[in-house]
């Protein structure tokens, strides 16, 4: 397994893809906004303000550092649990929280499930439940572009459960055939919700499933962010050049539940929590940026005040915001409004002073 950095914050030299310091600093403050927001949202959610939150905390480094080696051209294919690559990719903290409420300036307009956001402006797709099946779309879009010679690569996020689903071998062995662009990266944070990746597979990795479709597979240490650096870029330029795709495994692990919904202390033992603790990838990250002069406890102090402002800032703005308007139901379905449609917005309208309050009374603002 590739490694960089230690838990302890040691790291090789040799292997250090030496990023320059701005760069460095920007991916912490991504990774802290991240663990920072997972604290927020999950609250807001104990609270009845928001309905639902998918945690990330431990896995800052494999989402960041993944999206961090792509460019603003290229596609990111996610799962639920990548809040990390939509940042670093450009998506607007307040945009995010927005749609966490489901409010009228919800990109989405309140259709999709909280914590599934999706953004054209980044090339980020939008999420979807089901387990895998962002993966075919991954690498369908890599073969389109091959085809078309748009020299763009796809990255698809997903875990170690996906790659117990049928979406993921056909994937793979399409991906293999034709050579496509794509990195399939997975986060093995070792559950599937509450089934160990042991009871997943009989593989010693998930980086040598690979193997059996023809192209590379590659593990790498998916708390040490520089790893995961120096491992996806490796990837992705090779994918550039016409070296077709790459299964990397990023061993991580999910500190928190799977979902709001979650009670992770009903199947896991607390023991196996507390030793992964001691490879926190923000801790580990931060020692090495100490270790090379770049980081103290003052730049730590401010950072955190920073993320808590602004965070919430945006939380104060999306309350303040109204459920989407209702006639949007019709209004947002075609690029042009259809006959048919007018007819029931306007019979919708029609009757909307008797059902408005109805709706009012049932969800306040």
């Amino acid at each position: 397994m590739f490694q960089v950095i230690d838990p302890a914050g040691h790291f090789e030299d040799t292997l250090d893809p030496h990023l320059p310091k701005d760069d460095l600093v920007r991916i912490y403050r991504t990774m802290s906004l991240v663990r920072t927001l997972d604290t927020r949202m999950l609250s807001l959610q104990r609270q009845g303000r928001i309905g639902f939150y998918v945690p990330s905390t431990g896995q800052e480094a494999a989402q960041v550092g993944a999206a961090y080696c792509l460019r603003p051209e290229d596609w990111v294919f996610p799962a639920y649990r990548e809040p990390g690559a939509a940042l670093w990719r450009g998506f607007p903290l307040l945009t995010l929280v927005n749609q966490f409420y489901g409010n009228a300036e919800d990109i989405m307009k309140g259709r999709q499930m909280p914590n599934h956001y999706g953004n054209r402006d980044v090339n980020y797709v939008a999420v979807s439940s089901p387990v895998g099946t962002q993966i075919p779309l991954a690498v369908g879009a890599a073969w389109a572009a091959k085809i078309r010679g748009d020299p763009v690569v796809t990255l698809t996020f997903f875990g170690d459960g996906a790659t117990s689903e049928g979406e993921f071998h056909t994937s793979m062995n399409f991906a293999g055939v034709f050579k496509v662009p794509c990195i399939l990266f997975c986060q093995n944070n070792q559950w599937a919700i509450s089934v160990p990746r042991e009871m997943q597979t009989a593989s010693k990795t998930l980086a040598m499933k690979a193997a059996a479709y023809g192209f590379e597979g590659l593990r790498v240490d998916g708390n040490d962010i520089l790893a995961v650096i120096a491992t996806t870029r490796r990837a992705v330029e090779k994918a550039r050049n016409g070296g077709g795709p790459t299964l990397i495994e990023a061993v991580t692990y999910r500190m928190g539940p799977h979902s709001s919904s979650d009670d992770p202390t009903r199947y896991r033992p607390a023991s196996q929590v507390e030793e992964w603790k001691k490879k926190d990838p923000i801790l580990r990250f931060r020692l090495y940026l100490e270790r090379r002069g770049q980081w103290d406890n003052d730049d730590e102090a401010a950072l955190q005040k920073e993320l808590d402002d602004l965070i919430t800032e945006a939380v104060r703005k999306a309350e303040k915001v109204p459920p989407p308007p209702l006639d949007t139901m019709f209004t947002d379905v075609y690029a042009e409004m259809l006959p048919h449609l007018r007819e029931q917005l306007d019979e919708f309208m029609r009757s909307g002073e008797r059902r408005r309050p109805e709706i009012s009374d049932k969800f306040p603002l």
